[in-house]
């Protein structure tokens, strides 16, 4: 699913309530929430993934939003640190406010998705392609299980709010994973894109490099969510654009 349907499907405005809360407010009557820390190690991060989520729940039960997607992340599984803790915390409040106030609540809990088109965070394409190459989720496939959600929650209320993993499409199969380069380095990778291994060494991706996978079935199974963008994708989109990367606009 394109990135711009966001634009087209939604109207997401920034608002001020009367209690000073920000919060994004959809047409679909549905709130979105979601706090990126600027690094995983600076104290606000608390304040961001704990006070922040508390502030939105209370401004949708105060304004009258029944319908949230919270926007986790699988950090939530790091519990014996800080930052993982305070995602789980997060989560907490979601049952809390669902238990409390009948709020009817998703929670995705997609892996990093920096953008690739992002300066700040890649320099280029191929830098994206580095971070991706260990394996990822792209904004389209995010943007879909965003949208499946809000269909979900327009369905009747949930009875506890899912924890939702989000992770990408994976073009090699379970056993190929599970027997990773048996055959010899690389020969996995071989076996599944037998003709971009000079590509890939060309622009300093490993082909030896096995991607780590989360467990999506539960996503799959509530949302009907398939991931399409994968590392045949990415192949595809470098063979063609190269270091520069596939070009990007306010119509792609």
């Amino acid at each position: 699913m394109p990135f711009h349907l966001w634009r087209e499907y939604w109207t997401l405005r920034l608002t001020w309530s009367e209690k000073g809360k920000k919060t994004a407010q959809t047409d679909s009557n549905t709130k979105l929430s979601s706090a990126q820390p600027l690094t995983r190690c600076e104290p606000k991060n608390g304040d961001l993934n704990v006070t922040g989520i508390f502030n939105v729940l209370e401004t949708a039960v105060w304004a009258g939003v029944p319908n949230v997607v919270f926007m986790n992340s699988t950090s939530v599984e790091e519990q014996s640190g800080i930052y993982g803790h305070t995602k789980v915390l997060g989560e907490e409040i979601c049952l809390n406010y669902l238990l409390r106030h009948s709020l009817n609540i998703i929670i995705l809990r997609p892996r990093t998705f920096i953008l690739y088109w992002n300066r700040s965070g890649y320099k280029n394409y191929i830098e994206w392609a580095h971070w991706f190459w260990d394996g990822a989720v792209h904004i389209n496939d995010v943007a879909q299980a965003t949208m499946l959600s809000i269909n979900v929650l327009s369905q009747p209320r949930l009875t506890k709010p899912p924890g939702l993993v989000v992770d990408g499409a994976y073009d090699y199969t379970a056993e190929q994973l599970a027997s990773w380069d048996s055959d010899g380095p690389g020969s996995t990778f071989r076996q599944t894109y037998p003709d971009y291994e000079a590509l890939v060494r060309r622009f300093g991706l490993d082909p030896t490099q096995k991607p780590t996978t989360f467990d999506i079935s539960l996503t799959k199974q509530i949302l009907g969510y398939q991931p399409l963008f994968s590392l045949g994708d990415l192949l595809a989109e470098l063979t063609e654009y190269g270091q520069a990367g596939p070009p990007f606009s306010n119509e792609r």
